[in-house]
C-alpha cells in the first residue's frame, strides 16, 4: 500500500502469512485516521485470502504503535467521537473473530490504543524494551479498541484496572508475568520471532485454529457453553479433509498437508 499523509499500513507476504506493518513513524506509528482507514482493509483481504494462514502486525521505526493520533482530536464532538469509535471496532472485531492467527510483533511502545490494539491479537511477542501503557486517563478519556475486554481477558480484572487506572508503563517481562505478552525476545528480533511462530502455526490444520478462534472469541462461557461448543466444533472438524490428512499422515509418520478444507 502506497504512503499517505498521516500514515499507511504497508502489507507483504512471507509465504503463508501477511506482515502488515503501520507505517507512521514521524508520530511512532500513532493510529491516524488514514492509517486506520488503510488497516481494515489489509485486514480484510489477509482474512479472505485462502493462502493466507496468519497474519502479523508490526509497527514500522522501532516502535508498534504510540495510540491514537491526539493531533486529530481538535474539534470532535460526542456524537462524532462516538462515530470516530464505530468506524474503528470492525478491526478489532475481525482480529478477534477473524478466522487467521493475529500475531503482534512488537518493538519499542505500545501505547494507549496502540496497547489495545496488540491486546486484541491472538499472541503478543514483544522485545524486551518494549513498553506497554494504558494512559487514556491521562487525557480524560476510556480505553478504545476493545481494550477494557481483551484486557481483563488477559490479566485478570484487578491487573487491567491497575494497568488502567495507574497509566504506569509495564516493561516486556513484568507484561509477559501479567499475562499482556506471550514471549519476550531480544531488541531488534520480535518481528523475526512472529515470523518464525506464524510459520510454524502455518503448518498447523487452519480450520481447527479458526474454530478455537470462533470459540474463544465469545469471551468467558460457562462449563457447559464451552462443551457444547467444543461437541459442535469436533463433530465439524471430523468430517474434513484435513481431519483425514491428518490422521493418515500420523499413521503413515508423516508431516500433514492441510488444505482448509
Amino acid at each position: 500500500m502506497a504512503n499517505k499523509a498521516g500514515g499507511t499500513v504497508k502489507a507483504r507476504r512471507e509465504g503463508p502469512v501477511a506482515i502488515l506493518t503501520l507505517s507512521y513513524p514521524e508520530r511512532r506509528n500513532a493510529l491516524s485516521l488514514p492509517l486506520r482507514a488503510v488497516l481494515l482493509p489489509e485486514l480484510q483481504a489477509a482474512m479472505a485470502d485462502d493462502t493466507c494462514r496468519a497474519v502479523v502486525i508490526t509497527g514500522k521505526g522501532g516502535h508498534f504503535c504510540s495510540g491514537g493520533d491526539i493531533s486529530s482530536f481538535e474539534g470532535v464532538t460526542p456524537m462524532s467521537g462516538r462515530l470516530r469509535m464505530q468506524n474503528v471496532h470492525p478491526i478489532i472485531r475481525l482480529m478477534v473473530r477473524g478466522e487467521k492467527p493475529v500475531i503482534a510483533a512488537v518493538e519499542g511502545h505500545a501505547a494507549g490504543a496502540g496497547l489495545c490494539l496488540a491486546a486484541a491479537c491472538d499472541i503478543v511477542v514483544a522485545s524486551r524494551e518494549a513498553k506497554f501503557s494504558c494512559t487514556f486517563n491521562k487525557i480524560g478519556l476510556f480505553p478504545d479498541l476493545g481494550g477494557a475486554w481483551t484486557l481483563p481477558q488477559r490479566m485478570g480484572h484487578g491487573r487491567a484496572k491497575m494497568l488502567i487506572m495507574s497509566g504506569r508503563v509495564l516493561d516486556a517481562a513484568t507484561a509477559e508475568a501479567q499475562g499482556l505478552v506471550e514471549q519476550v525476545v531480544e531488541p531488534g528480533e520480535a518481528l523475526a520471532q512472529a515470523l518464525a511462530l506464524a510459520q510454524d502455526i502455518s503448518r498447523t490444520a487452519p480450520l481447527s485454529n479458526a474454530l478455537v478462534k470462533s470459540v474463544l472469541g465469545r469471551g468467558p462461557g460457562t462449563l457447559e457453553e464451552v462443551l457444547a461448543a467444543e461437541a459442535d466444533a469436533q463433530g465439524l472438524l471430523y468430517g474434513t479433509e484435513d481431519f483425514q490428512e491428518g490422521r493418515t499422515a500420523f499413521m503413515e509418520k508423516r508431516s500433514p498437508t492441510f488444505r482448509g478444507r
